[in-house]
């Protein structure tokens, strides 16, 4: 692979995208108790592709999670756009589905039944044979087949966020929106996990956009990382190019030189802007 040099201009000469995820110009802000206005994202542009998966980084307090929400549908922006498909988005819909930390499953439901539910609520016009091959489709697309009947406190941490992430797949969205999904694992099971989320996206190529705080994390997953400035006021501070191919070997990556340039950067960057915050 071809030595790069990671500085200022990796981001400056980063090629443009085909707008599917276009915004513009967003900025975000909440009125304070004393009438003031406190502004967390200002001035946000980014156009993400079809079939781009983006990573989000940067100090807690930056907004990525704002940001990640208002793509949702679930928080509105004070100003500025967010389309999706040329079409602005408002409010949440099943084009677009979230996966978070925490595990939202159902506790009374089975895991099959988790994925149904989702299934039965947005695809409303397939029978009931399509739905249960979704179903299954899903369920062994994240090796859960035989988990399927069991509930949610009989099964690991890694299999819930696997059951999230099969029903959020199921529905078949435009655009997988994930926040922290690894965060609440152990590193054993984060890596097994990446890894299956990786294997998954590069059969069924769609638009992620993943917030993170693992600098290894967004580099092993991501297309491009995304690094915000501090808030309050926060901004996109800089967007980097991940020049390995897919399929991606995560231990080949570790051993070149271009991974280590990268990471490095990286984490100057954050550092940088946690010295200015102190």
């Amino acid at each position: 692979m071809k030595s790069t040099s990671f500085s200022k201009d990796t981001y400056d000469q980063a090629s443009p995208r085909t707008g599917f995820l276009e915004i513009e110009n967003l900025q975000k802000s909440y009125r304070t108790p004393d009438g003031n206005q406190f502004v967390v994202l200002d001035n946000v542009n980014l156009t993400v592709g079809e079939d781009e998966y983006i990573s989000v980084i940067g100090h807690s307090g930056c907004g990525k999670s704002t940001l990640l929400k208002i793509v949702a549908g679930l928080e509105k922006a004070t100003s500025g756009s967010v389309r999706l498909d040329g079409k602005e988005i408002r409010k949440p819909g099943a084009e677009r589905m979230m996966v978070f930390q925490h595990y939202s499953l159902l506790p009374w439901l089975t895991v099959r039944e988790n994925i149904r539910l989702a299934v039965d609520e947005v695809l409303k016009d397939a029978n009931r044979s399509e739905k249960i091959s979704i179903v299954n489709e899903h369920l062994a697309m994240v090796n859960l087949t035989a988990a399927a009947d069991k509930y949610p406190d009989e099964i690991s941490g890694g299999m819930k966020q696997r059951v999230g992430i099969a029903r959020a797949l199921a529905i078949r969205p435009k655009m997988l929106l994930m926040d922290e999904p690894f965060g609440a694992l152990d590193a054993l099971t984060r890596g097994k996990l990446q890894r299956q989320v990786l294997d998954i996206w590069e059969s069924h190529r769609q638009a992620v956009m993943m917030v993170t705080h693992d600098v290894d994390e967004a580099i092993y997953m991501s297309d491009r990382i995304i690094l915000m400035t501090n808030g309050p006021a926060a901004n996109i501070g800089e967007i980097i190019e991940v020049p390995f191919p897919h399929p991606r070997d995560r231990t080949a990556m570790r051993n070149s030189k271009e991974y280590y340039e990268l990471r490095n950067y990286a984490l100057n960057f954050l550092d940088r802007y946690f010295t200015q915050d102190e």
